[in-house]
């Protein structure tokens, strides 16, 4: 049995494959959702061309060699310039991380202060605080990175994010409408195939899949592309700025859009935000904080927005490459 893992939860994939790409050929599918939140309405049709995606979510390790090789120092690691934030209070003017910290009593799920908090000294080497280190997780995904930090890690490694339509596409693995990126069941025959939450959220986690927290990104099964960890244990950025809809469903085959990248910057802002404007990118996959009585977005058509400066304890990304042959 694996550290972590349920005597019946298997590690399915080989770590050796980690830097490995896996190829997504194009097609058109139905991208979004009429069935759940506002936002990933209408569903609508969408041309993708063939891309190279990597096969699991990018590791604490990988992370690792390119800050050796780069010296990048993330975002969660830099103390904020409070003339950045107007209104920031003194006493909060450090470098951390938005970490997860479940209440110890019963609290409002309309409120998620009552669970996140902006935790001094949490990035990518201590993602549950300065007290804590990624000696044993090697094979998890690397946590805390904003998107400039995915950004600069994709460029070095000569790939690029996906757009949230090469993603969507990737994480169905070819069944155009399905529920799940495995099939209609959430837990086919109640095989967990998801790092995800069981129990009553924020406070109780049952962990039946085996994990609290990340889980290594080989622990699930693919799907049929073979690509692994697209739902659940941590949400992931694409390259495309948010906008709280989708755009209409062309009217004929020939006007469907190709390769779609998104929205405007100038409309990805947070309109309920006043004194601080950030641009939002939009993230994908869900995260294993997403659990049946709240944020149900361990779904493919799922997305959520994310301000770009923001690095959480279940955000991570992969990267893709266009335009080849092969991955090599």
């Amino acid at each position: 049995m694996k550290p972590g893992l349920g005597p019946d939860i298997p590690i399915c994939g080989d770590p050796s494959d980690i830097g490995k790409m896996i190829w997504i050929p194009d097609g058109t599918f139905r991208m979004g959702s009429d069935q759940h939140y506002p936002e990933e309405a209408p569903a609508h049709r969408v041309i993708v061309d063939g891309f190279w995606m990597d096969r699991y979510p990018v590791t604490n390790r990988q992370f690792k060699e390119f800050v050796r090789a780069t010296r990048h120092v993330t975002v969660a690691e830099i103390t904020p310039d409070p003339k950045d934030y107007p209104g920031m209070l003194p006493h909060m003017v450090y470098a951390g991380s938005l970490m997860f910290s479940p209440p110890a009593y019963p609290v409002s799920l309309r409120d998620f202060n009552q669970w996140w908090t902006f935790a001094k000294g949490a990035d990518w080497r201590h993602p549950y605080g300065p007290n804590s280190n990624i000696h044993a997780l090697d094979h998890h995904p690397v946590v805390h990175v904003a998107f400039s930090d995915a950004l600069a890690y994709a460029n070095w490694a000569g790939k690029d994010l996906p757009t949230e339509a090469e993603w969507e596409f990737a994480a169905r693995g070819g069944l155009d409408g399905a529920e799940f990126a495995w099939g209609e069941e959430f837990t086919p025959d109640g095989r967990h195939m998801a790092n995800t939450w069981q129990g009553e959220f924020p406070r109780q986690n049952a962990n039946i899949d085996g994990f609290e927290h990340t889980s290594p990104v080989n622990a699930f099964p693919p799907n049929g592309y073979g690509v692994y960890d697209m739902i659940g244990n941590v949400w992931e950025w694409t390259a495309d700025w948010y906008s709280p809809k989708h755009q209409a469903d062309a009217a004929k085959a020939c006007c469907i859009p190709e390769n779609p990248r998104g929205a405007r910057e100038a409309d990805s802002y947070d309109p309920r935000t006043t004194n601080v404007k950030i641009p939002r990118k939009v993230i994908k996959g869900g995260s294993h904080l997403c659990a049946p009585n709240y944020c149900r977005r361990y779904r493919p058509a799922a997305r959520h927005a994310e301000p770009v400066d923001t690095s959480t304890s279940h955000l991570g990304f992969r990267c893709i490459r266009r335009g080849a042959t092969d991955a090599s």
